[in-house]
């Protein structure tokens, strides 16, 4: 496999500021840095203890480039990396890599301000596979985007990755970055949101089936999304529209954990187009957004990107060929200058209706993406 999608990015972004890669835990983030590193030994992990004796004393390896992994888990890490910067910027490049999400960190009066560039991390895609035949396509859906399942090739290996990674997850990140007063009900809470795939997320239902208060399944759900376990999206409203405000659905980046196929594809493609969405921004600067469409009478459309606050794609997903949602419709008429799309997995029709929406199948759609 030729070098991920980011690599290029890094290393010209490197020759102005510190670089913050961040992404979900075994996305490649780790490998992604070694291949940019000249000499092994510029690579410092915090979870190591002699790398971390090492950061902690400041006995830094004699190298140009110095990759700081995990480094997030020091309570000062920001501090010191500003301390680093500001004394060696003109000698020496800096790398930061974390399976959390280091844009948290990101405010007003941040002392890392302008110091430094962040990329997100994802996981494997259409494009950056070049996955060319629906055999492939159906690969992907079924082993994960995660490098390790994927290229293992098998279902069940597949499988046990995981059930180990979302314990891996729970047991260690969350841990490590808060206190959690239940690690078991945490994990069941994590157990339970792939079954909600889809559908706007309710704190209320979660909260009775976990015998939890509204206030702690909120926050953990928060701290699985600041993880990289999931990520939510917020519905899109217009002034046009009666749009419902608060209602999330969340999807997540280890899309096997959802059992039924049609909301399996549909969180693929969510993190297609998340992927996509985040490139655009930490790449080309641009105020993309990704959201979902709902409103008070129940229309849904699964995705619409926003582009400066105004929607320029809505997308529809559907298991295979069917007729065109009567959303997408009603839709184009509130929003005519917006391309709307519905996607099939497995359907091999393209056209366009009359009215202008794109039928196609999610293969070729995908593949345009990064």
């Amino acid at each position: 496999m030729q070098n991920r999608y980011l690599y290029q990015q890094i290393r010209q972004d490197l020759e102005e500021k510190m670089v913050f890669v961040s992404g979900p835990r075994q996305v490649g983030k780790t490998t992604l840095a070694k291949t940019i590193l000249s000499d092994p030994s510029s690579y410092l992990n915090w979870d190591i203890p002699l790398h971390r004796e090492a950061i902690l004393k400041r006995h830094l390896p004699n190298t140009e480039l110095w990759c700081f992994d995990e480094i997030h888990k020091y309570s000062s890490w920001r501090d010191y990396l500003k301390g680093l910067y500001d004394e060696f910027h003109t000698t020496h490049k800096v790398l930061v890599t974390g399976s959390a999400r280091l844009d948290l960190w990101r405010k007003s009066g941040d002392s890392l301000q302008g110091r430094y560039h962040h990329l997100r991390l994802h996981p494997l895609s259409i494009k950056e596979l070049g996955i060319e035949t629906q055999a492939d396509f159906l690969d992907l859906l079924n082993l994960g985007g995660f490098p390790e399942p994927y290229f293992s090739g098998s279902e069940i290996a597949s499988k046990r990755w995981s059930t180990e990674y979302r314990s891996l997850l729970v047991n260690h990140e969350a841990a490590s970055l808060e206190s959690i007063s239940d690690l078991g009900k945490l994990e069941l809470l994590s157990i339970r949101l792939p079954e909600l795939v889809g559908s706007p997320l309710s704190i209320n239902s979660l909260r009775e089936d976990l015998q939890l208060t509204h206030k702690t399944v909120a926050r953990w759900i928060g701290i699985l999304e600041n993880i990289y376990m999931l990520f939510r999206l917020s519905p899109f409203g217009s002034p046009l529209i009666r749009a419902v405000k608060k209602e999330q659905k969340h999807y997540h980046f280890d899309w096997t954990l959802v059992q039924s196929r049609s909301f399996r594809f549909e969180n693929m493609v969510a993190c297609h187009l998340l992927k996509w969405c985040h490139f655009q921004r930490d790449v080309l600067g641009e105020h993309i957004e990704l959201r979902y469409f709902r409103d008070t009478d129940k229309r849904e459309v699964d995705f619409c990107i926003l582009k400066d606050q105004k929607p320029v794609q809505f997308i529809e997903c559907k298991w295979s060929d069917s007729e065109t949602s009567p959303h997408l419709k009603y839709l184009q008429n509130k929003f005519p200058p917006a391309q709307f799309i519905q996607l099939s997995a497995v359907g091999k029709n393209e056209f366009r209706t009359q009215q202008g929406i794109l039928h196609t199948p999610a293969l070729k759609f995908l593949s345009t993406l990064c």
